[in-house]
Order: C-alpha cells, then structure tokens, then sequence
C-alpha cells in the first residue's frame, strides 16, 4: 500500500501546499474553513505527520537549541522538561547545550548552537553570557528568547518570574507571623533574580519600618547558606526568621541552626525559593515560594515558536508569579519566658 504523503493531503483538501504546511504547524494565519478542509482530508486518507513532514513543510531544520550553565538545579530541570514537551507537542527536537566556564570565556561565534541552518531558534536558559550571546544571535538573525535574563533593561524578549514579588510576599509572611528580627541570605550580585528578591525583601522591612539585615552568598547552596548562618552568630545577630533567596540555601540555613541548638521553627523560622524537589521532603518541610517552572516552559516555546513562524510581529516578554507555600519551617513568634 503506497504511503500517504503530504502532496495527497494538498490534492485530497484542494488548498495550496503551503495552506497545508500552516496547519501542520499550528499557524494561526490560515483561516478556519481551509483549515476544516485540510484536517478532514487528513482524517480521510490517515495522515499522521511525522516530524520529519513537518520540519520539511516549514522548510526549516526542526530543531530548537536551549543552552544553560548546569543541570544541577530541579528547576532548570522542571523547565527543560516543559520545554521539551511543549516542543514534542508542536513537532519540534531540543538541543540541548551546557556552557563550561571556558566555552562562555569565548567569542559567542564559536557556539555550536550558533551556526547558521543548526537550529531554528534559541532559548537561553538563565546565561551569564548573555550580553555575547544577544549580539551574535541578533547578528544571526536567529530567534531567541531569554528564560531568567540577568542584564536590567534588555531590549531581548524575556520570560522571568517577578522576584520583587516573591521575595516580598516571603518577607510579609514573617512579618505577619509577628517577626521583626528578619534577616535575608542573598544570593550572587550577578544574578537578576537575586537583586530582585533583595529588593523586595527591603521593600518590605521598609514598609514594617524595620532595618533590614543583609547577608551576601557567594553561591546559590547549601554550604554558602551554612557558613552564612554561622557567621551571622558569630558576630552576635540573633534573628528570630529567616528569608533564604534559594532553597539550597534555605537548607544549609537550617543545618546551621540547628547545630547551634535551635529548634525549627519554634525558635527560628525560616523560609526559601524556588520549591525544589527537597523542599516537602526534608524536615520541617519548608516554607518556599514556588517558581512556576512548567509555565515558564511553556511560555518560552509559544512565544519563540510564534517568532519563528511569523505569527505574531510584536512579541512581549513576560512576568509571571510565584506563589508562596506554607509548610512547617515557619510559625508564629513568641517571646520566651
């Protein structure tokens, strides 16, 4: 039995290949009867595309790159996965490149990613090379979009999650439970979120008319927030809660106090960010809030893949909202006797 083609779908619906080649990929520019016309005779002859079909209907390689630092970190990982279905969904195979130091010391020209006809579109996944990598993707003429961008103001399209936000509701939730001796682990300067999740911590203590207390962690984990909260006992700061800007840190935190003796969260209350795996399965379960790590896939496909395919002339970055999750780290202060 002869195999049925995508040329059988153009003769059996009675619209152009390229009408047909819209719909195989979603388009949003084919008007609805024609559509009906193409997925009928589809239905008729039992065509499935392949990706394959659909890569050469678009004329383009069917590939989309994803570049990033590491894979250790569950929310990198939740976004990947996002991606990767949200692509499988529509047709397309992920690439997936990590940088090592010394491949993001180098010319953004050189990335194997890069390279014309590689890939038909870009997501850079939180990079410190950004600036490098914008100027020779836009060079390219390659798509992208940026998941967790780290230069302010970019003139690239984003997809972040607004971290003002969330580290001022982690903030307003110690203050409600009657702490006023908050102090905030902060992650590296170099990072957006971490300047961001700061600022909304200061925003908060600002509004309690309450001076903050700052400490700086050279890295997002478990070990910077340890040796954070030994220090900050050492120099006798005794806060009564905690806002850790990662949950790694978070973590370390509560090791450390409770290798002073403290109980959590009767003495020391303490709250994370992110909501990685670990954080409902260590004890206390932590207080966190959640990046919505699925979305933050999901958006960057659609708006890439709109980029890609022309649908939309005028795409917007995006902010979307974390949300705080209430567990057992945290509790209502009390003075003791």
């Amino acid at each position: 039995m002869k195999k049925v083609s995508i040329l059988d779908v153009v003769e059996k619906s009675g619209v152009s290949l390229v009408t047909v080649s819209r719909v195989l990929n979603n388009s949003t520019t084919v008007r609805e009867i024609n559509r009906q016309k193409v997925l009928q005779a589809m239905k008729d002859l039992g065509y499935t595309p392949s990706s394959a079909a659909r890569s050469l209907a678009r004329g383009s390689t069917g590939l989309i790159g994803i570049t990033l630092q590491t894979l250790g970190d569950t929310v990198f990982d939740g976004i990947i996965h996002a991606v990767n279905e949200s692509l499988e969904a529509k047709g397309y195979f992920l690439a997936l490149s990590i940088a090592s130091p010394a491949q993001m010391d180098n010319s953004a020209v050189n990335h194997f990613l890069f390279q014309e006809d590689r890939v038909d579109g870009i997501i850079l996944l939180s990079t410190f090379a950004e600036k490098e990598y914008v100027l020779e993707l836009k060079r390219k003429k390659i798509p992208f979009v940026i998941i967790d961008n780290h230069i302010e103001d970019t003139k690239a399209i984003t997809i972040n999650v607004d971290n003002f936000l969330g580290g001022y509701e982690a903030t307003k939730h110690l203050l409600n439970l009657g702490h006023t001796k908050i102090m905030h682990i902060s992650g590296p300067e170099l990072y957006l979120s971490a300047r961001d999740r700061r600022r909304g911590y200061e925003q908060a203590m600002a509004e309690a008319d309450l001076a903050p207390t700052v400490i700086m962690a050279e890295q997002f984990d478990i070990r910077c927030g340890f040796d954070s909260v030994k220090t900050c006992l050492e120099h006798g700061l005794k806060p009564t809660a905690v806002f850790a800007g990662e949950d790694g840190l978070a973590l370390g935190a509560m090791d450390a106090f409770r290798d002073e003796g403290y109980h959590i969260p009767r003495d020391i209350s303490i709250v994370g960010y992110d909501d990685q795996y670990f954080a409902k399965a260590i004890h206390p379960r932590l207080t966190t809030i959640r990046q919505p790590m699925e979305k933050l896939g999901q958006e960057a496909v659609r708006i890439l893949l709109e980029m890609i395919d022309g649908s939309s002339k005028r795409s917007k970055s995006v902010c979307l909202t974390p949300a705080l999750i209430v567990r057992e780290s945290t509790a209502e202060w009390k003075e003791h006797t």
